[in-house]
């Protein structure tokens, strides 16, 4: 019998259903597990069955094989949960055979599976009622989660590092149901870093008298980033690319030298971005803070009359346009007079899919008439091109790409602690409405209440929000009037508001002293955020002269998108852009793209089409493109024929283009076509 028995390093004996349960262990792994009877004899308890588990079945052993595997263990183990009657009952019977065993902590899930997995202070988990080990509690995280849907990998990895990391499994399930754990929910902090520049003094910029006492009455010195610009050219006429973060000023940079230029007779100003939203407010922007020293007009699109009445005046002194708007007047002709400076806000656009070739196109084209009105005229020197981005991955190359100087200003003048929390949408109001009070609740050593910037995807959604937030707050978005947005704006700034919940798209726009920002979503209406995106509303949270810090907090909802386009699920993008690094801008081109601008640079350049395509940062093969414009009857030589002067004004990719004639050759109903056209793009 002796000889049938192995080597055993631990014998575990775990009190279960009135019986024990018996662990054979050796090198750390299970040998066997078995259940074990005692009965009681005149010498006291002695074993009396022993039996086996083999899968699903018990095979009888000879209680003397009990006592023989204990003999040859190295430690005998008896759990803390078996209750003391037991303990007593197996030490007597122990004791019988001169053998020793000691009571330890283990897991009772463990012990009850039939696994010897002692737990100590350092990996024991607290659920509340019990400590058990790791894995179990594992196991159980796994199990609550289960009910949240389909959570990423490393979404779950990320709770589960947490929950070794504090071993309280309560205090992780409650991230779940929305509870606010600051010490859980932080992912990140970004630390201070400041930059030392000399800022110049206003008053020595020797501007235009109209923009020199403006500037003046409103500071006394550039902001760094500003003061950077003058110190490379700004103010000679140089070209630059100006990358910094968010709320550091760089917008101004574009407005001061353009509004110089314009009051000196150099031309006008071109003010451009690529949403409408954006171009709205800073039309409304211009008016306030310019409209006594210059004309400001808009051009968002190809209609000569906004939705408001205003007209579209081309002799204006000032254009606020969106990208599409202004190309779509150099696609048509139109004269848009000599152009002094060219501000190109968010160039960061470069590099989207859909409308970075736009934008790469837009600029070649741009530069053509510009420099061909130069030529023709000995009055006329050209442009001066500002361009203005958040963080990029590649800096220096883009500026070279750009023919500019490079400003870059890197700086995070408070520190930023990053959040992560799980919500599902229901949940998200009464998170961010605890957010918020607690932030308003608040004061900063400057003696500034806590203020709260809510970002979500929908006007909609902006309303809804704010009704169920309990502090002081208003939706801002661009669907409000001019007046509403400005009542909204002047009451944060004398923080008579705790909250302004706005949309995503009006990110880039969006200028409040807030020292907190809640992401109630990761999109931008049916499209992700960006990596670019995402910091550039990041960091809207903590002003220097404000605040000691900013908060981030995004609100995850597992398992989640917001359009069926969307490949990816919250919880995968949240952590994408956490850890993400900003991307390198430049603009690819397939074919689709590459004939859309090679057909738009011949109906602006003609025969020097050629000459516009190589000034473009993205590698356009301009000698296919030229193939199957020929081919689709687009251009007829180096001219456009009438279909492709349609296609061109109308920014119509070639098989957009096809399905409209297949559907006005078919007599089939507008409202068809443009079903078509919108199911083709789902089907993208």
């Amino acid at each position: 019998m002796s000889k049938q028995v192995p080597q055993v390093d631990a014998l575990f004996l775990h009190e279960s259903s009135g019986d024990y349960v018996a662990v054979v262990n050796r090198d750390d792994e299970r040998v066997f597990q078995a259940k074990l009877e005692l009965k009681e004899t005149n010498a006291g308890p002695r074993p009396g069955k022993f039996r086996v588990k083999r899968g699903t079945s018990e095979e009888p052993r000879s209680p003397d094989q009990f006592v023989e595997i204990a003999r040859r263990a190295d430690r005998i183990r008896i759990s803390q949960q078996t209750s003391k009657g037991a303990r007593e009952e197996l030490q007597e019977m122990l004791d019988a055979y001169q053998l020793d065993a000691k009571a330890v902590r283990t897991c009772r899930f463990c012990a009850s599976s039939g696994h010897y997995s002692p737990i100590t202070s350092e990996t024991a988990v607290d659920t509340g009622d019990e400590y058990i080990c790791p894995d179990c509690a594992k196991g159980e995280l796994e199990r609550e989660l289960s009910f949240q849907g389909d959570m990423t990998r490393e979404a779950q990895d990320r709770l589960e590092d947490l929950l070794l990391e504090v071993q309280d499994l309560e205090r992780i399930t409650n991230l779940l149901k929305g509870q606010l754990d600051p010490d859980l929910t932080k992912f990140d902090e970004i630390s201070a870093n400041v930059e030392d520049v000399d800022n110049i003094r206003v008053d020595s910029l020797g501007l235009h008298p109209g923009v020199q006492n403006l500037l003046e009455s409103r500071f006394e010195e550039l902001l760094p980033v500003q003061s950077l610009a003058v110190e490379n050219g700004l103010l000679d006429g140089e070209d630059q690319l100006v990358v910094s973060a968010t709320a550091t000023g760089k917008t101004l940079v574009g407005e001061m030298t353009g509004i110089d230029r314009v009051l000196n007779g150099q031309g006008k100003m071109l003010f451009l971005v690529p949403l409408v939203a954006l171009a709205n407010q800073k039309h409304e922007d211009f008016e306030e803070e310019y409209g006594d020293l210059v004309d400001v007009t808009i051009r968002v699109g190809a209609s000569r009359v906004r939705d408001d009445g205003h007209a579209f005046d081309p002799n204006a002194d000032v254009i606020v346009g969106t990208y599409e708007g202004i190309d779509h007047a150099l696609r048509t002709g139109r004269d848009l007079g000599d152009i002094g400076t060219v501000v190109i806000d968010e160039v960061h656009t470069l590099k989207e899919q859909d409308r970075g070739h736009r934008l790469d196109g837009l600029i070649a084209r741009l530069k053509h008439y510009c420099e061909k009105r130069a030529s023709q005229r000995h009055d006329y020197g050209g442009a001066q091109w500002v361009y203005l981005s958040a963080t990029v991955g590649n800096p220096s190359s883009l500026a070279e790409s750009l023919e500019a100087n490079l400003v870059e200003f890197e700086e995070r003048p408070v520190p930023l602690e990053r959040h992560v929390t799980f919500a599902d949408g229901k949940e998200k109001p009464d998170i961010e409405n605890k957010l918020v009070r607690r932030e308003y609740d608040t004061k900063s050593s400057q003696g500034y209440r806590g203020q709260t910037i809510i970002f979500t995807n929908s006007r909609r959604r902006c309303h809804e929000i704010s009704r169920q937030l309990e502090y002081s707050s208003a939706p801002y978005h661009a669907g409000l009037d001019y007046g509403r947005r400005k009542k909204v704006e002047r009451m944060f700034a004398d923080q008579d508001l705790a909250a302004v919940v706005t949309t995503a798209a009006l990110a880039a726009g969006v200028d409040f002293p807030a020292s907190q920002v809640i992401f109630d979503t990761l999109a931008m209406g049916i499209e992700w955020l960006s990596v670019q995106e995402f910091h550039q509303m990041l960091g809207r949270a903590g002003r220097p002269d404000y605040h000691d810090r900013g908060k981030v907090y995004v609100l995850v909802e597992p398992d989640t998108s917001y359009h069926n386009s969307m490949e990816m699920t919250e919880d995968e993008v949240a952590f994408k852009l956490l850890k993400g690094e900003m991307e390198n801008v430049q603009t690819l081109y397939d074919e689709s793209s590459a004939v859309e601008e090679t057909l738009a640079n011949i109906t602006v350049g003609g025969a020097e089409a050629k000459r516009l395509g190589d000034r473009m940062i993205g590698e356009i093969p301009t000698k296919h493109a030229l193939g199957k414009l020929l081919e689709y009857g687009f251009i007829d030589g180096l001219e456009p024929t009438d279909l492709g002067r349609v296609v061109t004004t109308h920014f119509l990719a070639p098989d957009e283009a096809f399905k409209i004639l297949d559907g006005v050759r078919k007599d089939h109903h507008p409202f068809e076509i443009v079903a078509e056209l919108e199911l083709h793009g789902e089907d993208e």
